[in-house]
């Protein structure tokens, strides 16, 4: 049985459909090896999932169309990401008014 991460840095995003495509390419030629790259970054994978989701808000639920990505990092800490080569690889900001995104960093208890 494999080993579960002590610490995780998980991505998740929402890209307009008309740059998804380039998006993609950049995420997958030039991000996501330059994160891999790092110092204290072990990992990681990249999913998407497709469908309907729901947004539950204050207990109404309602159904959106959803098509979400998320990159799973496993990381030693979140110091990880406060190192200056970390700080200068981060980000999208070509793609930033394109892109609805969330960056948590999550320890193991």
């Amino acid at each position: 049985m494999s080993q579960f991460a002590k610490c995780m840095l998980i991505v998740t995003a929402e890209i307009d459909a008309d740059v998804e495509d380039e998006w993609n390419a950049w995420y997958d030629a030039v991000h996501f090896p330059d994160v891999l790259a790092q110092p204290g970054v072990h990992g990681g994978q990249r999913y998407v999932t497709e469908g309907i989701g729901r947004i539950t808000d204050k207990g109404e639920i309602r159904p959106v169309p959803s098509k979400i990505y998320t990159t799973v990092y496993q990381i030693d800490g979140p110091e990880v990401m406060e190192t200056p080569a970390f700080k200068a690889m981060r980000g999208w900001h070509h793609f930033a008014a394109r892109i609805r995104a969330t960056t948590r960093v999550i320890r193991a208890l």
